[in-house]
């Protein structure tokens, strides 16, 4: 099995070719119009969630764990379908498998997939005041081309077609899991995720304001990150995020670890880094510090054990469970406390996490207009 924190370890992808970046040319409204349009906090009323089927034998060649990892991602996905309507896209081939594992509730596109990371390939809505939707589009290149996205890297602009919807690409490559919007203003990411030749060949400068444009934000605070330790080139999803504007949770590790660690390391430098920042209104962040979770079920070097990697649905957030279980209380009564009018709703969902991701990473909103 391939994992996004582990490819870049030493596990090689063998005898996978890089597709080429699927780009779609912007007809229609002007920049200057698509500069109107934001990206919604992920908290605002959800229309639905979008979610892919990992289908691909080259990322996950182990046929066991790929039905485990499926099973996983229609565990997601039935949960969130109990608060709002669910949209899993694969190649109907696929289906008969799938519905096995998936409630009545969830509706099934047929739209051909690779792999499981919604967040990252699937289509990233944004809106403007008078309350039109309009689809964003990262281009999304396999996280540098590290991995197939012959179908992956065509989604966005498919359901935007499907949905009848405008397709903004300002030349932005990346994935939405590298950043976290507050939906005022506010960006955060690692640079590490961006600054990257195999991303962007841009300067600092023009990449955050390719970003800004994208997501509708006014001010990026940047963090440096870690590249080339894992797939993804450490999205800030995994460590933190907005719970409201002004406010941030962010996923600290014992404080020794940094020593050793270069994720532990780097992510006392993102909290440091935002803390000592000002949002969009010129105002300090509140910094909100959920432990990490030590005695996980999983135990390997690249297992992702995030519990801010959690996705907010209509009336619920869905997050993880480790089996850790003093440490797995501790993060649903912190989560409890920062969205008290939601149920939280945690599940064991290791597969994912052994693949180098979360429930985040798997899940995509589109906002109700």
């Amino acid at each position: 099995m391939i994992t996004r924190r582990g490819f870049n370890r030493g596990l090689a992808i063998s005898g996978i070719a890089a597709a080429a970046p699927f780009l779609v040319s912007c007809s229609g409204p002007s920049d200057m119009i698509q500069s109107q349009f934001w990206m919604p906090e992920e908290r605002e009323l959800h229309e639905r969630t979008f979610m892919q089927w990992p289908v691909s034998r080259e990322v996950h060649p182990d046929r066991l764990f790929l039905d485990m990892l499926q099973q996983s991602i229609a565990d997601v996905a039935n949960a969130i379908a109990e608060f709002e309507p669910v949209v899993l896209m694969m190649d109907k081939k696929y289906e008969p498998a799938a519905r096995r594992k998936l409630s009545d509730a969830v509706e099934i596109w047929d739209i051909a997939t690779d792999d499981l990371w919604c967040r990252d390939s699937g289509p990233c809505f944004v809106r403007n005041d008078a309350g039109d939707l309009a689809v964003r589009h990262f281009n999304f290149n396999g996280w540098g081309n590290k991995q197939d996205h012959g179908h992956d890297g065509k989604i966005a602009a498919i359901v935007a077609e499907r949905l009848g919807l405008q397709l903004f690409d300002n030349g932005l490559v990346g994935e939405p899991g590298g950043l976290e919007s507050d939906g005022a203003g506010t960006v955060i990411a690692h640079e590490s995720s961006w600054i990257i030749a195999n991303r962007n060949s841009g300067s600092k400068a023009e990449i955050d304001a390719q970003i800004l444009e994208a997501v509708g934000g006014q001010k990026l605070i940047w963090a440096p990150g870690l590249k080339d330790q894992d797939i993804t080139d450490y999205h800030i999803d995994a460590l933190a995020r907005f719970t409201e504007p002004g406010k941030i949770l962010i996923q600290l590790p014992d404080e020794e670890d940094a020593a050793d660690d270069p994720f532990a390391a780097a992510a006392y430098q993102t909290h440091d880094i935002l803390a000592a920042a000002r949002d969009a209104q010129g105002q300090r962040f509140e910094m909100v510090i959920l432990p990490e979770p030590y005695e996980t079920r999983v135990t390997a070097e690249d297992f992702v054990a995030s519990y801010v990697n959690y996705y907010v649905c209509n009336d619920a957030v869905i997050a993880a469970q480790f089996g850790d279980g003093a440490a797995d209380a501790k993060a649903k009564e912190m989560l409890s406390e920062l969205y008290p009018e939601r149920d939280i709703v945690m599940l064991n969902v290791d597969p994912i996490g052994e693949c180098g991701g979360g429930i985040h990473c798997a899940t995509q909103q589109q906002p109700k207009i």
